[in-house]
């Protein structure tokens, strides 16, 4: 009978519970899975219909099971559906793409955004039920006051965010990755610690009804991987 712990170490292991699957098993659970997030599409038009609390908790939780350097988890994720607070993060966050779209986007950059419709108005950060704030902690504070850093933060933050985004669209919502910039902002009206700055900002919730999205391609599978037999 295998050991359900061991010690390496000093530190405690438990066994790992692999289901195994057989061939046939995943090419399905595969396919699958590819044809629903295939589905996926970010939306900028949001019906204000209620979402449960407690399903953002649960796609938040399953944000945090990503991977990180050394297990230190360096994210926050700030769960909003105050109103007032939502309007005032909309105000602070179009003044930043008023600023982007007028002074700092060139010609380039405005023609590959024309095929998607978004301009420097950002409604959703109101109409949208909820807004999820990810924030990085690229370091923490240590008993005595001291400041420790942590590793791979972005990496680890990224990874949090695509598996948040995953969830969303698991739990049958809707989100858009939204960052404006710069995000000082979000900070200051959360009133978050200085270990803690904004990294992404996603509106969740469901779509408005009806809803027309981009006709957009995604690159086939010769164009994003490379296999070495």
């Amino acid at each position: 009978m295998n050991k359900k712990d061991i010690n390496i170490d000093g530190f405690r292991h438990i066994l790992y519970q692999h289901r195994s699957l057989s061939n046939d098993q995943m090419q399905q659970k595969s396919e699958d899975f590819y044809d629903w997030m295939n589905q996926r599409r970010s939306i900028r038009e949001f019906s204000d219909k209620n979402v449960p609390k407690s399903v953002i908790e649960n796609i938040i939780k399953t944000a945090s099971t990503a991977p990180s350097g050394a297990h230190k988890q360096p994210w926050t994720f700030c769960a909003i559906s105050n109103k007032d607070l939502k309007h005032q993060i909309r105000l602070a966050a179009e003044a930043e793409e008023k600023e982007t779209y007028e002074n700092r986007m060139g010609e380039r950059w405005k023609n590959d955004l024309a095929p998607i419709a978004t301009d420097m108005y950002k409604p959703f950060l109101e109409i949208a039920p909820w807004l999820i704030i990810a924030c990085k902690r690229p370091y923490e504070y240590k008993d005595d006051g001291s400041k420790v850093n942590n590793y791979y933060v972005n990496e680890s933050v990224g990874l949090a965010c695509g598996m948040l985004i995953t969830a969303i669209h698991n739990a049958g919502l809707v989100t858009l990755t939204h960052t404006p910039s710069p995000m000082k902002f979000l900070t200051r009206l959360l009133k978050r610690p200085e270990n803690e700055r904004a990294f992404l900002l996603l509106p969740v919730g469901y779509p408005k009804q009806p809803v027309f999205v981009p006709d957009l391609k995604r690159k086939d599978l010769n164009e994003v991987a490379v296999f070495y037999e």
